[in-house]
């Protein structure tokens, strides 16, 4: 049985352990307020990219001539773009994206197809490098709050990798934000534009549009306004497909910042809970060996006594 210092300089370093845990919590719950906020004005801007972009191509018709439109014949190197952190002590999150994109290597591989790994993050980077996977292009250090040219500079990246044709589709991996306690790997596909995924969120963006749907679920009629176009759809295309990628990267940016700061704080709380266990299981342990201590301590006097006798 341990001693009784042995047992309090546990103790002790149990404590101190949960000090920094419960500080770590509350500078993630600080974060996440922060990028809670950001993540609420962003969202409907984003959504209304995605939208005015797919219908300036379905206005269109035909695709413009510009490479970055264009749907290459066959698909034959994909590029997985996975999107966590620069830091650990987060739980699972790090870890279920780097898992997903993996996987999803795995099934382009199994097919004869390519995959291409980029990584956002020093975690991603370092698992991919781990397991052989040496990601094309890393960007880090700024995880903890991404500005709208981070997102740009991996957008830039990426969209001339495809207008080389380096590669052939682009797809993201991120951990979408639902609530501190929650947050859910999204897949979504960026390029080519005719593949790109459609969010629920996207597309009931305002009360008009529900309020459209709500009418022709109920036999009304949806009326939809007809846009017109000035300049043309085509080069109202040129000026909004870049900017639909670079603000679907941030937004997955912002995503998973929030989602980052939320499983953070929710690990450093079950951390400090933890500890607040363990401390009481080793104080009980402490006082049994008092006890015994004490127990042995009279025996011997006792057995001293009786041996004077």
């Amino acid at each position: 049985m341990p001693s009784q210092r042995d047992v309090r300089n546990r103790i002790s370093a149990v404590k101190n352990i949960q000090t920094i845990t419960r500080a770590m919590e509350m500078v993630a719950a600080a974060r996440l307020r922060r990028a809670e906020q950001r993540i609420a004005a962003l969202r409907p801007y984003a959504g209304a990219i995605r939208r005015m972009t797919r219908e300036a191509a379905n206005a269109a018709g035909t695709v413009p001539s510009m490479p970055i439109m264009r749907e290459h014949d066959s698909v034959s190197r994909v590029a997985l773009l996975l999107v966590a952190g620069d830091r650990g002590l987060a739980g699972a999150f790090n870890a279920q994206i780097v898992r997903a994109g993996v996987a999803a290597g795995r099934e382009y591989g199994s097919s004869g197809v390519t995959p291409i790994y980029y990584a956002s993050g020093r975690r991603p980077a370092a698992s991919l490098s781990f397991r052989g996977l040496e990601p094309a292009a890393t960007f880090t250090g700024f995880t903890d709050r991404p500005a709208y040219a981070d997102a740009r500079r991996i957008a830039e990246r990426v969209m001339a990798a495809y207008v080389d044709n380096e590669i052939d589709r682009f797809e993201i991996f991120y951990n979408g934000y639902i609530s501190p306690i929650s947050q859910v790997v999204r897949r979504e596909t960026l390029l080519p534009l005719q593949q790109a995924s459609v969010l629920a969120e996207d597309e009931g963006g305002d009360g008009r549009e529900q309020a459209a749907a709500g009418g022709a679920a109920a036999g009304e009629p949806g009326r939809h306004a007809t846009p017109e176009y000035e300049p043309s759809p085509e080069e109202i295309l040129r000026r909004l497909v870049p900017d639909y990628v670079e603000i679907s990267i941030y937004r997955a940016l912002l995503e998973s910042t929030a989602s980052e700061h939320g499983a953070r704080m929710t690990a450093m709380r079950n951390a400090s809970d933890n500890a607040g266990t363990l401390m009481e299981d080793l104080t009980l342990q402490m006082n049994r060996a008092r006890q015994a201590a004490i127990t042995q301590e009279i025996l011997e006097v006792v057995a001293g006594a009786e041996g004077l006798t």
